[in-house]
C-alpha cells in the first residue's frame, strides 16, 4: 500500500511539474532565421539543418523547434502558429511515442516566400505558439527571433551540444544559372566575337576556356568596380554567416567582392554548361571550371581580377601596371584573365590539402546536379 501512495505521489508530482511547464520554444540557430536557407530548400526538403538531439519529430527546415515531454506514451500533439509578416498561420499534429522524454518537434510552417526574397536587412519577428497534448491546452508562447537578410549566407552553427555543423553549401543558393539577366550578358560575350556560339564542353579545353574568356571580356567591359564589403551585422558566437550579393544586386550595384564575383561567374557558367566549382580559403573565395566533360582537367579564377585593381598587388615582382599603358581594353582583358587564372591556380595549389579535406573555413564546392538537388538558387 505504501509503495502504491508513493508511486501515485511521483505520477502526481511529474504530472503537475510537466504540465506547469508545458512547452518550450527554442531554435539551433541562436535566435536568427536565414530566408537564403529556407529559400533554397523549399522545393528540396533537403535535412541541412541537422538536429542536435536524436528525438525529433518534424522537418528542420527552419531551426524553429518546440521542446515537450509527454506525461503518457502515444501522446497527441497539436500545434498552431500564429500568423506573422513571414508566414501564415499554421497547424501541425505529431504522436509522441514515449512517455517522459523530451522531444524536439519542428511544426510545419507556411513561409511568405515573396516577404523572405524581399527582407534585405535584420528585422525582429515575434509571433505566437498554442499547443495541445491529448485534447488539453497547454500555456501559450511566445518568442521573438530576427529575420536576417536574404543576403546572408549561413556558414555554419554550433549545436546545443556544442558541435559545430559546416553549411556552406548554402553559397550554392546564389549560384543563379535561371537569372533572367543572364540572357543580356551572353549577348554581350557574343558581340565581342571571341566565340560564335556556347557550346559547352562540345569541344577541346580551349575552346571551353575561350568561352569563359568571352564571359570574362563581357563582364570588364561593364565596369565593374572591386568592393571588399562583406561583412554581415550578425553578432553570434554560435552562428556564423556571410553577406553576399545576389546576381540582381552585383548587376545594379556594378560592384563585387570575391565572394559576390565568384558566385556571379559561377552563375555564368552553369549557364553555358560549364560546370563551375567554388572555392573557399580562410578570408576569401575564388572559383573553379572543369575543362572537360569528364571532369579530369580545372581552371580557376581570380574573380575580383575583373573589377579594377591594382596588378601589382597581385604580382609585385612583375610591375604590370606599368605595361598597361597604351593597351586597348581587349588587350588588357586578355592579361587580366590570364594573371586571374594563374594567381587563382596558384592559391589552390598551396591551399589544396586543405580544401580536399574540408578542414573549417575551407570548402570545394561543385554546383553540380547533386548540389542542385539539395540547394536551390533562392532567384530574385
Amino acid at each position: 500500500m505504501a509503495s502504491l501512495t508513493l508511486i501515485c505521489g511521483i505520477l502526481y508530482v511529474c504530472r503537475n511539474l510537466l504540465w506547469e511547464r508545458g512547452f518550450e520554444i527554442a531554435d539551433e540557430l541562436g535566435g536568427n532565421i536565414f530566408p537564403s536557407a529556407i529559400l533554397s530548400t523549399a522545393a528540396t526538403n533537403a535535412e541541412i539543418l541537422v538536429p542536435a538531439d536524436s528525438n525529433y519529430v518534424g522537418k528542420p527546415l527552419s531551426g524553429i523547434a518546440l521542446r515537450v515531454t509527454p506525461i503518457r506514451p502515444n501522446s497527441r500533439v497539436r500545434v498552431l502558429i500564429q500568423e506573422s509578416p513571414f508566414f501564415a498561420e499554421s497547424i501541425s499534429e505529431f504522436v509522441l511515442e514515449k512517455a517522459g522524454t523530451e522531444y524536439t518537434v519542428y511544426p510545419e510552417i507556411v513561409w511568405k516566400y515573396d516577404a523572405l526574397k524581399n527582407n534585405v536587412q535584420s528585422t525582429p519577428l515575434t509571433f505566437s505558439v498554442r499547443m495541445e497534448m491529448n485534447g488539453e491546452r497547454l500555456p501559450v508562447r511566445t518568442w521573438t527571433l530576427s529575420v536576417r537578410s536574404v543576403n546572408e549566407c549561413l556558414l555554419g552553427y554550433l549545436d546545443s551540444h556544442n558541435k559545430f555543423h559546416d553549411t556552406s553549401v548554402f553559397f550554392a543558393a546564389y549560384v543563379n544559372e535561371e537569372n533572367p539577366l543572364i540572357d543580356q550578358v551572353l549577348r554581350e560575350a557574343l558581340n565581342t566575337r571571341i566565340v560564335k556560339r556556347f557550346w559547352g564542353y562540345q569541344g577541346t579545353a580551349e575552346q571551353v576556356d575561350s568561352q569563359v574568356y568571352a564571359l570574362w571580356y563581357a563582364l570588364q567591359k561593364r565596369n565593374f568596380k572591386y568592393s571588399s564589403i562583406s561583412n554581415t551585422s550578425l553578432s553570434s558566437n554560435v552562428v556564423f554567416a556571410q553577406r553576399v550579393r545576389t546576381f540582381d544586386d552585383a548587376f545594379e550595384a556594378a560592384q563585387i567582392n570575391c565572394v559576390d564575383g565568384s558566385v556571379l561567374f559561377a552563375s555564368l557558367l552553369k549557364a553555358i554548361n560549364i560546370n563551375p566549382i567554388l572555392v573557399r580559403i580562410p578570408g576569401h573565395m575564388f572559383v573553379g571550371y572543369y575543362t572537360d566533360k569528364s571532369h579530369r582537367d580545372m581552371n580557376f579564377l581570380e574573380t575580383t581580377l575583373i573589377g579594377e585593381v591594382d596588378l601589382d598587388d597581385f604580382f609585385p615582382d612583375e610591375k604590370l601596371d606599368s605595361t598597361m599603358v597604351g593597351k586597348s581594353q581587349a588587350e588588357v582583358s586578355r592579361l587580366t584573365f590570364d594573371k586571374s587564372k594563374q594567381y587563382a591556380t596558384r592559391k589552390y595549389k598551396e591551399n589544396e590539402a586543405n580544401i580536399r579535406s574540408n578542414k573549417p573555413n575551407y570548402m570545394f564546392l561543385e554546383i553540380s546536379k547533386e548540389t542542385r538537388s539539395r540547394i536551390q538558387p533562392i532567384g530574385k
